[in-house]
């Protein structure tokens, strides 16, 4: 519930993962709806208008609206504040470029068959701070090694400070430490339902730049910020409960424990990994970070509690048995790529879709797998348009804006090193 002296600030995540929306005095916010341009889908992020189909540049600009429940509203890390995160609608309809309303489609797809999908997510990110000259530099910590806690890992306390507004707003979180590299950070969700899950996650990947910025630090979600380092995923874990709320990808009487489903879902993920490519790392930056040897999502394999693979089986059995999918990372948007990843998993299930044998090799000097994710963005895109299965699945409206927006975007980052794809993108991701 708002008091008198509170406002509502209402949130969507756009096609670039950016957090648009309003503030609006709790009388407006008792409507549930609000009207914006519908142009914020022809703009990128140097604010170029691109006639991108469905985003309205070439008709008018029209409005559309922003859909949601005034009483569904979120604890908010600014004063006097709630938040509520919207759906999007155009002429009385869902926005087919929406991804919070296409995980929504993928996650009603699965409870035709009787399935809740269960989500958990990691986020990775690098903490910058300003140098004597008034420059971003990667955040100094020099005591700080993967799984580090404390001060020697964190000398600022921005993660102390992150865990006090967490607990102050009631997200879900489940751990955070210093990952690979100095200044570089995980933080990983509890388990819940789909949506509840990647919802809770924009808002923290919001709240942690946001916390940051407040401290006078950037924290960047980009992919591949600075060479010399590891690159930063977005990783995303599920399963799904049938019925009876049982794990449905076990079945103890098998070898290893997996239900002949899971193996079909895994199957459609390999079938599709390229198609997946653009949606789930979709700036020219993220395939700095998707390269061979680097536990990143870059072959289309899978393999037992191997981190060296894009589809991981961790090796929990049980209500913990889930599939870890390595390749996104969190420049998606987080609804689209949650979506794309069920439905890949599911047009696995319906075509019963014959899984290729587990990856035996380390995967640094050895692999058993022959088909990899694209080298460029350029490439990622063209692999989603020749994958006409999957691009059926997630909407040809959404996949023709997306392709449009990307191509002005490659234009713009062509020739750039990544110093100067920082520039582009930092202030965003």
């Amino acid at each position: 519930m708002v008091t008198a002296n509170e406002r509502v600030r209402a949130l969507f995540a756009d096609h670039l993962n950016i957090a648009r929306g309003k503030y609006l005095p709790q009388s407006f916010a008792s409507r549930g709806e609000a009207r914006l341009c519908l142009g914020v889908f022809a703009v990128t992020y140097d604010r170029d208008l691109i006639p991108a189909p469905g985003g309205g540049l070439l008709t008018g600009l029209p409005d559309m609206e922003m859909i949601f429940d005034p009483q569904e509203l979120y604890e908010s890390w600014q004063p006097h504040t709630k938040i509520v995160l919207a759906d999007l609608h155009y002429e009385g309809k869902p926005l087919p470029l929406c991804g919070r309303s296409l995980l929504k489609k993928a996650i009603q797809q699965w409870r035709d068959i009787g399935l809740e999908p269960m989500v958990g997510v990691e986020f990775e990110a690098n903490v910058f701070e300003k140098d004597d000259d008034g420059n971003w530099v990667p955040y100094r910590a020099p005591g700080s090694y993967v799984y580090g806690t404390g001060p020697a890992a964190d000398p600022r306390g921005f993660l102390e400070t992150m865990w006090d507004r967490i607990n102050e707003v009631g997200l879900p979180i489940e751990s955070m430490n210093s990952e690979f590299d100095a200044g570089q950070i995980e933080l990983t969700l509890h388990y819940s339902d789909a949506l509840d899950c990647i919802d809770n996650g924009f808002l923290l990947r919001l709240m942690a730049r946001e916390v940051a910025a407040e401290m006078g630090l950037l924290l960047s979600f980009m992919p591949k910020p600075h060479d010399e380092m590891g690159g930063s995923g977005f990783h995303v874990n599920f399963s799904f409960n049938d019925t009876h709320g049982e794990n449905a990808l076990v079945d103890p009487k098998s070898e290893d424990g997996l239900a002949e489903m899971t193996r079909h879902m895994v199957a459609g993920l390999i079938e599709h990994h390229r198609g997946l490519g653009a949606l789930l790392a979709p700036i020219s930056n993220s395939y700095r970070r998707l390269q061979p040897a680097s536990m990143s999502g870059y072959w289309a394999n899978w393999g037992y509690d191997h981190r060296g693979v894009t589809v991981r089986i961790p090796g929990e059995r049980g209500k913990g048995t889930r599939i870890e999918h390595r390749m996104a990372d969190a420049a998606a948007n987080p609804y689209t790529a949650t979506a794309a990843i069920l439905m890949a998993a599911k047009l696995g299930l319906d075509n019963k879709l014959a899984l290729q044998p587990a990856e035996t090799g380390d995967c640094f000097e050895k692999t058993d797998a022959e088909k990899h994710i694209a080298d460029t963005l350029v490439g990622a895109l063209e692999d989603l348009k020749a994958d006409t299965v999957l691009t059926a699945a997630v909407g040809r409206e959404l996949v023709e804006h997306f392709v449009a927006i990307k191509e002005a975007e490659v234009e713009k980052t062509k020739g750039l090193d990544t110093a100067g794809e920082f520039a582009y993108y930092g202030p965003f991701i």
